[in-house]
């Protein structure tokens, strides 16, 4: 049946050769039939005829892999870089082992890792293991010897404080309340039995000032702030991505007060429902028992992290002496508008401009939508200006365009959030949103 329809296809290509949805669906049938030779030469016509077509690279790329051809296959592979998926990846990773350039395999199996933590290839394991992998037991035992060199996370004394923040007044309140009233005045927080430090769990649409905020915190304090991310704890070796964690809280515990930032927290906290692999259920509990300082003392670490996916934390980071403080960082107010873009106005040529009336004109947008609505009217004046030979101020006209081009960004996640707040919000957590959206339950 095969050989009957791979025959029909190239009789329809002789008759008609330009037609590359036909010649793409032969090669593929080439390619699934193990006829390795005529799939490639078929998917270089293709490319012949449509340049950078990427159906017919990656085909391509995956038929000089099964022919054995890994260094003319790496090659398609790099040009193809973000397009490529998980199947893909693991191709070009093995690609990579077998022409012994293990540390770039390394590199993308960690990627591989990040998206997909319970992931497991014995060849490739095997492969990177032996040139210089770890392995380790399920049974976690650290040697606090094994660690201190803080100087592998970036740590600083932030220069921004809360004054540097435009609006955000109950999110900086609450913080206020929660970490640094206890660092001011510790003994009448003692008094009533009140620990200094604890979490809190900052969440909202994606470029509303959850970092900046955090930052700031530090700022207020004077304290150290560390940014922690995916990569700083996610780690291909089982085992590994618990040592991180450890690690990282030991380094805020010799470095109080300390502001440890956990940006992204649904990936590494996700709900343990849904997690089919244990290899992230390890992951969660060493989180778990280091916010609760199981064998360690957290007095003076002030934990924040963010989130845009609460729904997806798991429910045991939300309690008592964890991230006890749930706090929705909403899109920027008028008032708040007004400030961020006056402050981004500044040292730029400026007309005429009614700031409050642009500030009117861009409810919902995040500050990252406010950098944007101007980035455009800047450019837009530099062009003019280019063509006029002077210095083409901006003026309330030129926002308004921009306002036009540049729709905000939060409206997809305001939509989400909005279902959530409305069918799965039985305790209340997400009761600030319907107030944000003006909605009654």
């Amino acid at each position: 049946m095969s050989q009957e329809m791979i025959t029909s296809l190239q009789e329809a290509l002789n008759v008609s050769p330009d037609n590359i949805p036909l010649r793409l669906h032969l090669a593929e049938i080439l390619l699934k039939e193990k006829m390795y030779a005529e799939a490639a030469r078929e998917f270089k016509e293709v490319l012949g005829r449509s340049y950078g077509n990427l159906k017919a690279s990656h085909g391509l790329a995956e038929t000089y892999f099964y022919m054995q051809k890994y260094s003319a296959a790496i090659v398609i592979y790099e040009e193809l870089g973000n397009s490529l998926e998980i199947p893909s990846l693991i191709h070009y990773i093995k690609c990579l082992v077998r022409e012994h350039s293990l540390e770039a395999a390394q590199e993308l199996y960690q990627k591989v890792l990040a998206l997909n933590p319970g992931f497991k290839d014995d060849e490739i394991d095997g492969a990177l293991r032996a040139a210089g992998g770890n392995s380790f037991s399920d049974d976690f035992d650290f040697d606090e010897d094994d660690f201190g060199d803080d100087s592998k996370y970036l740590m600083e004394k932030p220069s921004v404080n809360f004054s540097d923040v435009g609006g955000m007044k109950k999110v900086k309140d609450e913080i206020s309340l929660k970490i640094i009233q206890p660092l001011k005045n510790p003994d009448l927080y003692k008094a009533f039995g009140k620990k200094i430090g604890g979490g809190i769990l900052l969440y909202g649409p994606p470029g509303c000032g959850k970092t900046y905020i955090a930052k700031a915190t530090a700022g207020e304090i004077n304290a150290k702030f560390i940014n922690i991310g995916l990569h700083d704890i996610l780690d291909m070796w089982i085992g590994n991505s618990e040592k991180n964690l450890h690690e990282i809280f030991k380094v805020a515990r010799r470095n109080t007060p300390c502001v440890l930032f956990f940006d992204e927290v649904d990936a590494i906290g996700a709900s343990r429902n849904d997690l089919k692999q244990s290899g992230m259920r390890h992951v969660i509990n060493q989180f778990l028992a280091e916010l609760d300082g199981v064998n360690s003392n957290n007095e003076g670490i002030l934990i924040l992290a963010a989130t845009n996916a609460p729904w997806n934390v798991d429910a045991a980071f939300r309690r008592p002496g964890r991230f006890d403080r749930i706090i929705f960082v909403e899109p920027p107010d008028e008032v708040a508008r007004v400030e961020i873009i006056t402050s981004m106005l500044k040292e730029k040529p400026v007309g005429e401009i009614d700031i409050k009336k642009i500030a009117r004109e861009t409810e919902q947008y995040s500050g990252a939508d406010i950098k944007a609505m101007i980035d455009i009217a800047v450019e837009d004046k530099l062009e003019a200006s280019m063509a006029s030979g002077k210095l083409e101020p901006i003026t309330t006209r030129d926002l308004a365009k921009a306002v036009k081009t540049h729709k905000p960004s939060t409206l997809e996640w305001l939509a989400s959030a909005r279902n959530y707040a409305l069918y799965a919000n039985e305790s209340g957590l997400y009761d600030e949103i319907l107030r944000y959206l003006k909605i009654k339950r």
